[in-house]
């Protein structure tokens, strides 16, 4: 049995495929393609480069963050946990359907006229700061511009969650100090039940 013998596969010019000339088929490109082919590959390498410098900086942006983060001090992160809890009021009496506490009017949900009203302030009663029964939605008119209208807040809040359950609140006075780990996992909390609330609308 003979074999047939194959003769090789001629160059071809690695930029504009023409096959080479037969005296220049160890070369891999045209004299005249050499130029064009350098930048294309030199432009190759240049996104290639500055892709990575990009993933490299993006990674080291997100790193410094969460360092800046782990050493943001008390303050921060009882504003960070305060912003989810207040998220949650809102959101929970918006699908209950509740008014204003203290006003009794139906609150708009549109925009950013609704305040997640404290019936203890925060300032008087910090530690109940993160207490559900002593927050409610209430219109910003209320909260802010009416000192939260705490006479009639109380009568909303005594026909909302009863007579019995607002004299305990107003008794309670037992201070709570939360720890910065305390404060992360109330954030965690909360945003977590903000994510159940919401999956309940869609």
């Amino acid at each position: 049995m003979t074999l047939r013998s194959h003769s090789p596969k001629p160059n071809r010019c690695k930029h504009c495929k023409e096959r080479m000339p037969e005296d220049k088929a160890r070369h891999v490109l045209h004299p005249e393609c050499i130029d064009p082919w350098v930048a294309i590959q030199q432009a190759k390498q240049n996104r290639a480069r500055v892709a990575k410098q990009r993933k490299l900086a993006e990674l080291d942006k997100r790193e410094t963050r969460a360092k800046l983060i782990e050493k943001k001090g008390r303050g921060y992160w009882i504003a960070a946990a305060q912003k989810e809890f207040n998220t949650f009021i809102r959101l929970r009496d918006q699908l209950a359907g509740h008014p204003c506490i203290s006003s009794g009017r139906p609150l708009n949900w549109t925009g950013n006229a609704v305040d997640a009203g404290h019936y203890r302030s925060r300032g008087s009663a910090p530690h109940l700061r993160f207490d559900e029964r002593n927050c409610h939605a209430q219109s910003k008119q209320e909260n802010r511009y009416a000192s939260g209208n705490v006479v009639d807040y109380r009568l909303g809040l005594i026909a909302r969650i009863g007579l019995e359950s607002v004299e305990v609140l107003e008794a309670d006075q037992e201070s709570r100090k939360w720890s910065i780990d305390d404060l992360k996992q109330i954030k965690a909390t909360y945003a977590a039940k903000v994510r159940e609330l919401k999956a309940r609308t869609e």
